[in-house]
């Protein structure tokens, strides 16, 4: 577990200054634009070419050192970042140099992530997976509470190209955790045999279709961060429209206070049983807050409805994550998750393709002033600029909540429940 916490220590600060240059440009970009669908554009280049080279990383992760893999992917993607500092330097402040910047990131950091995923499974029992996954969530909750506040703070004074100086040198104090935890861990290769890149994507590919329970869960949480990226990417327009930066900074951070409750309860408790259940009820948690988020303008309610939200997504995830990871060979690990990643995180790429201009171009209009909706929805949620994006997180966290129901009644979960509590 000791070495697991240094290599999460490390990951936990690189996060956070992930959150800071997400937070920063996300701001930058809005003031830029005053448009949602260019935040959303910006959002998808982030995430994209990790979750398509994510099999490709997934399938090296299971060759060859995973540390590596993770050094060399926290690394490179500083060099996005760098492209976008010269490119400010030299006098080009538009969308452009950020667009490109961010796709390099990601494209390292398709690298990364499988090989962290497969590293808590070679590290650690299945007895600390929970416990594992509960951390790893904890240094995800970073990107939304503490590097918001920082980057809201220090956004004025540094600018953006301070923010991005700092992350550069959050990657390298993770490359140094990294260095020294490889040296004290036998690392192996994990795969012997000619490298054939479709032929061990369809091994990954059989390993979940084989299985009812894992395809399943995989479909569900497509579905999941498909909705949950419409409050990620909407949530910071709808409030800059009745507040400015600072109050979004410190409102992103008050909010995922509830993803900080929800991972140190897991890391606390290391959840043991009933995670099928645990899963379906914090997803139906989760939609009938996110439904209740749009509704409102007003600040305290709003951050409550936020905090309720986002504690219920480290059960959901933690849930989801063991029992899939139970099932799965440690030689399997890599390419299973690239694949995983692939597959649910299209879900975002989805949302964020169509929930900008779906709040552009058809939500807004319908609840502004003159809008079809005014005279009826307008009089409960209000009209103006952000009230077409409240309404968009009412329908998105309906439609949630009726998926957690449908797939909550599927048997091939509950099977797999039953599975592994006679193991």
């Amino acid at each position: 577990m000791k070495k697991f916490i240094a290599i999460w220590i490390g990951e936990l600060i690189s996060n956070i200054g992930s959150g800071m240059t997400a937070f920063a440009i996300s701001i930058y970009v809005y003031q830029l634009t005053r448009s949602a669908t260019w935040v959303s554009v910006v959002a998808l280049l982030a995430f994209a070419p990790t979750i398509l080279l994510n099999p490709f990383g997934g399938i090296l992760a299971d060759r060859y050192d995973r540390r590596l893999l993770m050094i060399c992917g926290d690394f490179f993607s500083a060099v996005g970042l760098l492209v976008i500092i010269i490119c400010m330097q030299s006098g080009y402040t538009g969308v452009i140099p950020i667009c490109i910047g961010v796709t390099i990131s990601s494209i390292f950091l398709g690298l990364l992530e499988p090989a962290y995923k497969a590293t808590i499974t070679e590290l650690l029992p299945k007895e600390e997976f929970a416990k594992a996954s509960g951390l790893v969530q904890l240094a995800g909750a970073s990107k939304y509470l503490v590097s918001p506040l920082i980057a809201g703070l220090l956004l004025s004074s540094i600018g953006i190209k301070g923010i991005l100086i700092i992350d550069i040198l959050t990657f390298f104090v993770t490359v140094f955790v990294l260095v020294i935890v490889r040296r004290n861990v036998n690392n192996i290769k994990l795969k012997q045999s000619d490298f054939n890149f479709f032929r061990e994507f369809q091994e990954g590919i059989r390993s979940i279709t084989a299985d009812k329970g894992i395809s399943s869960l995989v479909l569900l949480m497509t579905f999941t961060c498909f909705f949950l990226a419409f409050m990620q990417t909407l949530l910071a327009p709808m409030i800059l429209a009745f507040s400015n930066s600072k109050v979004l900074g410190i409102m992103e951070s008050v909010s995922a206070v509830g993803m900080l409750i929800g991972s140190v309860i897991i890391a606390s408790l290391n959840i043991k049983r009933n995670y099928s259940k645990i899963l379906i009820f914090s997803l139906m948690a989760a939609g009938i807050f996110m439904a209740l988020a749009g509704t409102t303008t007003h600040i305290g309610l709003l951050a409550a409805f936020c905090i309720l939200f986002f504690a219920a997504l480290p059960f959901v995830n933690t849930c989801a994550d063991v029992l899939i990871r139970v099932r799965v060979s440690n030689e399997m690990q890599g390419r299973v998750w690239g694949i995983i990643s692939v597959i649910t995180q299209a879900g975002y790429v989805a949302a964020y393709a169509v929930c900008g201009v779906l709040a552009d171009y058809v939500f807004e209009p319908m609840l502004t002033k003159e809008g079809i909706l005014a005279g009826n929805i307008g009089r409960i949620i209000g009209i103006g600029e952000g009230r077409g994006i409240g309404f968009m997180l009412i329908i998105t966290g309906i439609i949630m909540f009726a998926f957690a129901v449908i797939f909550g009644s599927r048997k091939s979960i509950k099977e797999m429940e039953n599975e592994l509590a006679n193991n």
